[in-house]
């Protein structure tokens, strides 16, 4: 099975989050990224104002629809101040039932001042496809007030999944006819005004006719005149002299507000988005959107930096390094959503957190992984206390150096091997000192000890190294009655075999010793020198088959817990003075 490496895992993260770009899964992240850190506020455009059709004059003129009289008593009125653009956001789609006569004031209004233009506004199928968008239905001014407006223009508002709106709709075609927004229908009147001409070309236009909307101002920045202070003469009609007028609802109770990137829990009335969008275009602040193929480069450039953060660096400076990229990300599209290129930050930004989270466990997962490898692999040849020991200190724990400490050692040799040797086969002999000296093993590991090493057919075991360990001499004495205890059933099984068996011979010691990494940079022995350890070795080797032999230092420190018997005082080589010993017989 292939080993799982972070190239892999950052390749599969990467797959994942191009797959979930192109099909526009994470677009509320790359949202909120450009509502928050790419959209802000401006100095708002005084050519733009509002005519709001707010509870003010609702109380003044009653309830709503009104007489078709009021509207054209306001054309009339506004007509005698010139503006450029007079734009009504209400829909006159029928005939008055009530009062005829209003109608041919309006429709008379509307025509002589030239400049007045009319709503309009599509039904679409659920699901549009890419291209020109044809609309099902259409709700128009009744045909005399739509022949005598200057224009028409579509008020369609598409919000995003997240109902906030952030694109305008340039056109969509009707009966073979293209119909143009709103917004852009009144910038175009008024540049014609300024006598320049203006082209759709400029417009930065999606797959689906959509250019994104440079919001300036935020809900209540546009000037918002009450309808009822421009009838009444409160603001006079020279105000509006060569300027674009806007009228449309400007209260709750008309439904016609949305959500919008700059104050997303304040509600924007139409108006006001559609004022938004004829700024954008009168300062040409328009933004594309950098094709989603460009942004999976972006993506991929994005991966290849985790990939080297992760592989070259230790994980706090990789954690760091990452937050800078993620700032540096979106300070980037904040600086290339000004000069107008909208890149998804918000796609860059989680693939770059999640990664550092999955390595984060995934390093951690690898490490325990590892930690049992080594555990298990180095652990048969030296003490598990000791590989975790290195485990724990990384490359501190394999540096040259040694710590001195009082410890108990213990030396094992198997007695009668090199008889059997003789009569037994290589593999055999080597399947019994397999046998023995797992049980001498166990033994140490079982109380505590550290087997420091094999040497041929012997062993040693150190006791309160690397780890403290209380009471450490009657732990190396119970170690060593469990390893002659269990000997004596391979004892049995070598007779029936071979005729005869083997014994252990043990010595015990204890005293102050240094223990640590000895050897070179290249080989090092994790290991006990001194001359406790050189004085257990010579017990040992005093030790008769079957025979455990304690110093007195071990007996003054076990005594009245064991069974020990006197063997007096021996000379050891490498000591001028004897050595008082005692034979272990049992354990109380």
């Amino acid at each position: 099975m292939m080993k799982i490496k972070l190239i892999h895992i950052i390749a599969v993260l990467t797959a994942l989050s191009m797959f979930l770009m192109y099909r526009g899964s994470l677009d509320t992240m790359d949202y909120f990224f450009q509502d928050r850190f790419m959209q802000k506020e401006g100095d708002i455009d005084t050519r733009i104002a509002i005519i709001a059709i707010d509870d003010e004059s609702v109380t003044e003129y009653g309830s709503w629809p009104w007489n078709r009289n009021v509207h054209a008593q306001l054309i009339e009125t506004l007509d005698a101040g010139d503006p450029a653009v007079i734009a009504f956001d209400v829909t006159f789609p029928a005939p008055s039932a009530d009062d005829p006569s209003s109608d041919d004031a309006l429709i008379s209004a509307t025509k002589n001042a030239g400049n007045v233009v009319m709503p309009v506004y599509g039904t679409f199928a659920s699901s549009a496809k890419e291209g020109d968008i044809e609309a099902l239905e259409m709700s128009e001014p009744f045909p005399e007030l739509k022949t005598a407006a200057a224009a028409v223009g579509h008020i369609n508002t598409i919000p995003d999944r997240d109902h906030v709106v952030r694109n305008s709709l340039y056109s969509f075609m009707d009966e073979g006819e293209r119909v143009e927004s709103f917004s852009w229908v009144i910038y175009r009147m008024f540049k014609e005004r300024l006598g320049e001409t203006v082209n759709a070309d400029m417009l930065p236009l999606d797959a689906f006719g959509q250019f994104p909307i440079s919001y300036t101002g935020r809900p209540g920045q546009y000037e918002a005149i009450p309808y009822s202070a421009v009838l009444n003469g409160d603001v006079p009609a020279e105000y509006f002299k060569d300027r674009i007028v806007l009228i449309g609802p400007y209260a709750t109770g008309f439904k016609d507000d949305y959500l919008t990137p700059l104050q997303v829990k304040s509600l924007m009335y139409g108006v006001e988005i559609h004022a938004n969008i004829i700024q954008a275009l009168l300062d040409e602040n328009l933004k594309q959107k950098l094709d989603w193929k460009w942004n999976e480069l972006v993506l991929l450039l994005a991966a290849a930096l985790a990939f080297f953060l992760f592989r070259k660096w230790n994980m706090a400076i990789s954690f760091s390094a990452v937050a800078v990229i993620i700032a540096v990300f979106v300070l980037g599209g904040r600086y290339l959503y000004e000069k107008g290129l909208i890149i998804s930050v918000g796609y860059v930004v989680p693939l770059l957190v999640i990664s550092c989270i999955i390595v984060v466990g995934f390093h951690y997962v690898e490490e325990l992984f590892e930690r049992r490898r080594v555990t298990d692999i180095f652990g048969r040849y030296v003490a598990p206390e000791v590989v975790n020991q290195i485990l724990k200190n990384g490359e501190d724990g394999l540096k040259l150096g040694g710590t001195r400490r009082e410890l108990t050692v213990l030396f094992v040799d198997i007695r009668g091997f090199t008889p059997l040797s003789e009569k037994a086969e290589p593999e055999e002999i080597v399947e019994i000192l397999n046998e023995y000296l797992d049980l001498a093993a166990n033994c140490i590991f079982k109380f505590d000890g550290t087997l420091d090493k094999f040497i041929g057919d012997a062993a040693m075991a150190i006791f309160n190294a690397p780890l403290l360990l209380e009471d450490h001499p009657m732990r190396a004495v119970e170690a060593a009655w469990a390893m002659k205890e269990g000997s004596a059933a391979l004892e049995r099984k070598l007779i029936e075999r071979f005729g005869f068996g083997v014994k252990f011979g043990l010595g015990i010691h204890t005293g102050p010793a240094v223990f640590g990494n000895i050897g070179s940079k290249s080989r090092m022995d994790y290991t006990a020198i001194g001359d406790t350890v050189n004085t257990a070795a010579r017990l040992e080797s005093n030790a008769k088959p079957g025979q455990i032999i304690v110093s007195d230092a071990v007996y003054q420190r076990v005594k009245g817990r064991i069974h020990a018997a006197p063997l007096g005082e021996i000379k050891v080589k490498g000591k001028e003075q004897g050595i008082t010993i005692y034979e272990l017989e049992g354990i109380q």
